[in-house]
Parts: structure tokens; sequence; C-alpha cells
């Protein structure tokens, strides 16, 4: 290992305060980096004592001196045989200030900024967008096809005059290329090879407690709305009504709520940060999250309830899918997905939260859905009765705990249905708890 522009090395956590400093550097000058502790800056690894207490330490320090606020991934692993330190850093809000102090990174040193120096950085920041930086993807890894859809799609909405002629040209009017260079935003839009991502999971209850089905999505942005909104269109629970003599399928919650906030998480995600978005559904609700804060002083009723003008976080990215009509106007998405939820007597929730931003469908109960689903519970629970019985017949003196293990529930979950079957008077307790025994009694 070597200390380059985006990594800093540092023997120990008595390094603390200069690492905050080099965090700083880096991130005003590359927006994210890498720092390990427990490794000499000639790369030599001498290893350091890890415990819960050094993550949470470093965590707070960073949180607390680090302004504005970043949220690093800290964690140990093992270089060679010896453990060490990993904090994982990026962040897009800078300039970015170390106890009061801003710093640059000059090769792998931390340079502290002037005054002049400080004022161009700010400037700077003002003006740069993640989507607007210059990609390392070169033309031939652009998939025509999706290029191709996508004029033809614009064309249709009549938002695009221009027809398909090759790469090159397209992506240029598009705007998507400057200087001969492709911009990140034709990356994420248009190649399948980049850092894009949506995990998506289906639980089994109303936490994450128990997962039925999980799936990682990747390729270009088009392809995620794609295989995003089929995902979700198979969970649903759809209902058939016949409407002018034709047979009309509708699902719980209005796909076209579900694809608007689908494309505003990938229009709107902060992508300097790594995280994928994530799709969750659960019994009860489907969430869609993406890491993205909401802009600094709104809130999500001020697009529902006013005329606010929108804020981009990635402004090429969002033209795009105003071309193609993936987006219809700036900043109506949350009120149309409102709007949308409203008519169909459904409730959605907008999450604003320090790490990203989550809009929550939650999902209708009827009567006979809700019927269904006791029916259901009623049968487990008389299966595990059943299992209960038999085991207590082929061995009793078993305990509870030992039961619960057997079973596959929980020992709160054995204690209550042995306390029905008891006061059913089917089994008696004789002796104490220790060293008594079960008998059944009919």
């Amino acid at each position: 290992m070597k200390e380059t522009e985006k990594i800093e090395l540092k023997k120990s956590t008595s390094e603390l305060k200069e690492a905050l400093k080099s965090i700083v550097a880096i991130l005003n000058k590359h927006h994210k980096g890498e720092l390990y502790f427990g490794v000499k800056n000639d790369g030599k690894v001498i290893g350091q004592d890890v415990t819960e207490k050094t993550i949470r330490e470093i965590s707070q320090a960073i949180s607390s001196n680090i302004d504005p606020i970043i949220y690093p991934s800290v964690e140990e692993i093992k270089i060679g045989k010896k453990s060490c330190v990993k904090v994982t850093f990026s962040g897009v809000d800078g300039p970015y200030f170390s106890n009061g102090r801003a710093y640059i990174r000059v090769g792998d040193e931390d340079k502290k900024l002037n005054k002049n120096e400080l004022e161009k950085l700010i400037l700077k920041r003002k003006k740069e967008y993640w989507d607007q930086c210059y990609s390392d993807i070169k033309l031939n890894q652009i998939k025509e096809r999706t290029l191709k859809n996508y004029v033809k799609k614009g064309r249709i909405a009549g938002r695009i005059t221009f027809n398909y002629k090759n790469k090159s040209s397209t992506l240029r009017k598009l705007g998507l290329i400057r200087d001969k260079r492709l911009l990140k935003a034709a990356e994420v839009l248009f190649c399948d090879e980049n850092l894009l991502e949506i995990q998506a999971a289906v639980f089994a209850s109303k936490t994450k407690t128990t997962f039925l089905d999980i799936k990682v999505f990747k390729g270009n942005l088009f392809s995620l709305l794609s295989q995003s909104e089929a995902y979700i269109s198979e969970k649903l629970n759809w209902r058939a009504e016949i409407k002018g003599f034709k047979r009309e399928e509708i699902p719980e919650i209005p796909i076209e709520a579900i694809r608007e906030a689908l494309v505003n998480s990938l229009c709107h995600r902060d992508y300097y940060r790594q995280e994928n978005n994530k799709i969750a559904v659960y019994k009860d609700r489907i969430e869609i999250w993406n890491p993205g804060t909401f802009p600094h002083g709104l809130e999500p009723k001020d697009y529902i309830k006013n005329e606010v003008e929108s804020v981009l976080r990635n402004p090429s990215i969002a033209k795009i899918l105003y071309y193609s009509k993936d987006i219809e106007s700036w900043g109506s998405g949350l009120r149309r997905m409102y709007n949308l939820c409203k008519s169909n007597n459904l409730k959605i929730e907008f999450k604003n939260t320090a790490y990203g931003f989550n809009v929550i469908f939650f999902r209708p109960v009827s009567k006979t859905v809700e019927k269904t689903r006791e029916k259901t519970r009623e049968k487990t629970r008389e299966k595990t009765r059943e299992k209960i019985i038999l085991i207590i017949q082929e061995s009793p003196e078993i305990t509870t705990e030992e039961i619960a293990q057997q079973i596959g529930i929980s020992q709160k979950g054995v204690e209550w249905q042995i306390k029905k079957l008891k006061e059913e008077k089917i089994i008696v307790r004789i002796g104490p708890d220790k060293g008594g025994h079960w008998k059944i009694k009919k």
C-alpha cells in the first residue's frame, strides 16, 4: 500500500486528529477517498487494536469535527493477518472543514487553504455537478440500441426534434459530450458498465427479520427502471374489474406512482455516495429509497402543496429524462405521486433522513385479505400446537427452551401455546419447573 491523493495511511488512532485533516483535504479535492489506521505512511502494515469502542470513537470524531457533516463507512479489515481500520468517505457539499480549518490534497500531503484559495473552491463547488464531470468510459461502451430507443421515445413525446444518426452526434446534441469526452451522465444513462445498482428485497413480515427474496439489478438507468418496475409489479396484489365488457387488471398501488418514485430515486440520488438505491417490499408497505437527501431548507410538503422551484442535483440526467417524458415537469413528481395515491384512498409518506430520501407506499388491507391472513395464522398455530403435544409425548421432561429449538419458534411462542393447552386441560405439569415433567390428560 502507498499514500496517494485519494488514500491516506495512519499508524494508529493516536493520529486521529491528523486523520481528520486528511479526510477533509481529500474531500475538497476529489469528493471521496479512503483512510487506513494500522498502516505506516511508508506502506508497512503494523496493525491496530480494534474494538467496538475504537470504531465508535472514529465515527464520533468524524461526525463531531468535520463540517459539513459526512457519514463514512468505518470497519475492521484484515491486511495479511493484522487487524486494521478502513474508513471510506465521500461528500459533495464542500468545502469541508476540520475543526474550523479547510485543507486541500496535494500529492500525499494536506495543505491548509488560504482565504483566496477557499473563495475559489467555493465558487468552483457552486458550479460543479457530478453528472457534468468527465467520465472514463469510451464511446464504444455506449449501448447503441438504448440510445436509439431513447431518441425515438423523445421524438414521440415531441421534445426531441432530430433523428438518430450515430452515437457521437446524438450524444453531442444531447449535451453529453464536452471537449471530445463523455460526461458521467452519459455513463449512467446509456452504458451498462457503471457502478449504479438497485438492491431489491421482499420481506416476510413488517420488519427486516426474514426475507423471502433478494435481487440486485445492474445496467443503464433505463434498464434499471424497467427491471425495478417489473419486480414490484410481480409482488403487488391485483384485482380484476369488468369495464365496458372488458376485463381490466388493477394493481393495489398505481403503477404510475411507483414508476414516478423510481424515476425520482435515480434522477435525484447523490451519485458521489457509494450506496445502492433500495426497494423493500413488506407485508404492509413498499419502500423506495435513494442516497440523496432533500434540498436544504425544503420539505416534501412544500412540493405537494405549493409551487416550489425544483433544486436539481443532477441537471444533465434530469434534462435527458425530461426529453423522453420520463419526467413531466420540474418539481412535480411528489405532487403527482401524492395525488395518485389520494385518488385511490391510499396512504403515502415521504421521509427525508440524514442518509437519504424514502418514498413509502402503504398497501391496502381488504377484509377478504385480512380473513385469509387470519386463517393462515390459525392453521400455523394449530400445527405448532400439534407439534408441541407430539414432542411432550415423546419427551415428558423436555423444557420450553428445548421445544422452541426443535420447532424453530421463540420460547415465548412455546410458553403461550403451553398456557393455552393447560387452560384447556389438555396437558398438566407434574412437579416443579426443574425436575418435573409434563403429562397429557386428553
